[in-house]
């Protein structure tokens, strides 16, 4: 065998692989030439037979031809591999413009959350008044969520049945085992506190945010539902103020004068407290499950913030007071639509999303 010989053979194989159109031939072919009983494998199988002299010049060039047609063979298959993407590429084209030479008969679309076009709709009006809105973590630790609100350790509000409670893993046991306590926010009150915290008054801002309670689901409950704090303070502000602001966020929502009552209630961050109701729009006030056949719904918990809270946050209650009022969007979405069940905005159902546009 000769280095003419080897000459051939790299021709040979050349003129073969460029004949190739599939995957399967190609790896043939260079078995026939590489493989186990290939042709180049042979001459490197005869080495042992030549004498030392020809065994040094015609080794090297015997695996210099194996690793050529090693080398070809894999730019040969990488090349088959893009010509047949260019190949489905060319026939399976999918062209995303839109020309007005394209008809498209129906166009489907989603639509936004009636949740997400109330809280867009509120934060302009809010804005429009003044308000700055903020914004905070989910996960929280019991000062901000209880303590900082004058809410002490034995009030029913911190039982497992309300809240979301887990342990931090990061943190260091306490002497009775049982670590530094964390929970899901069980209001978007906590925000008001950072807020409080990281300004001077007078201010006021708005915090809407996803909230958690650990409690039964029916027409008006949710686990996971939705509310807008706010808070104002100042100096010299009173109730007027508050009902005020309440009775004209409500009106620029339901674009008309809306049926309120203020009746007292009991909130440990605020004194004196309210409860602020509507008059049902599902039922105009006869009475259905959304409003427990009552005729109202109670939606906005309000009152002047409690001089406890104001200590909390950094700020004398003696030179500065405020109102506070927690707002649940998803009430006030059912309302705003009719919609006779809370469960339906959780649903994820895109046919219920696409009934509603913004603006």
């Amino acid at each position: 065998m000769s280095i003419t010989n080897l000459e051939e053979i790299r021709e040979s194989f050349l003129e073969k692989l460029f004949m190739l159109s599939k995957e399967a031939d190609v790896l043939n072919l260079k078995s026939d030439f590489i493989g186990k009983n290939g042709i180049v494998s042979g001459l490197l199988k005869s080495l042992k037979d030549m004498d030392p002299e020809e065994r040094k010049s015609f080794g090297p060039k015997v695996n210099e031809l194996k690793d050529f047609i090693q080398e070809k063979t894999s730019l040969f298959l990488n090349k088959l591999e893009v010509d047949e993407i260019n190949e489905k590429l060319s026939h399976d084209r999918i062209d995303t413009t839109l020309t007005e030479r394209v008809q498209v008969k129906v166009l489907k679309h989603g639509g936004y959350h009636p949740r997400t076009i109330i809280q867009q709709e509120i934060e302009d009006i809010f804005l429009s008044m003044g308000f700055d809105i903020l914004d905070g973590p989910h996960i929280e630790d019991e000062f901000h969520n209880f303590e900082a609100l004058n809410i002490p350790k034995d009030h029913p509000a911190r039982d497992m049945q309300d809240t979301f409670w887990f342990h931090d893993p990061n943190s260091q046991l306490d002497v009775d085992g049982g670590g530094k306590k964390r929970l899901l926010r069980t209001h978007t009150s906590t925000i008001q506190v950072r807020g409080m915290l990281s300004r001077k008054p007078p201010f006021r801002f708005i915090a809407p945010g996803v909230v958690f309670r650990c409690e039964r689901t029916d027409a008006s409950h949710e686990m996971v539902f939705t509310q807008l704090e706010g808070m104002m303070v100042g100096k010299d502000i009173s109730v007027s103020n508050l009902i005020y602001f309440m009775k004209t966020i409500l009106r620029e929502i339901f674009k008309k004068d809306v049926e309120v009552r203020l009746r007292p209630g009991f909130f440990p961050f605020v004194e004196p407290g309210f409860e602020l109701d509507i008059r049902c729009l599902i039922c105009e006030g006869r009475g259905c499950s959304v409003c427990k056949h009552i005729g109202w719904l109670e939606l906005l918990p309000c009152g002047m913030v409690h001089p406890n809270v104001l200590k909390s946050g950094g700020i004398d209650p003696k030179e500065f007071n405020g109102f506070a009022f927690g707002l649940g969007l998803d009430r006030l979405v059912m309302m705003k639509y009719g919609i006779d069940d809370i469960r339906h905005l959780q649903s994820g159902d895109l046919r219920f999303n696409s009934q509603f546009k913004l603006y």
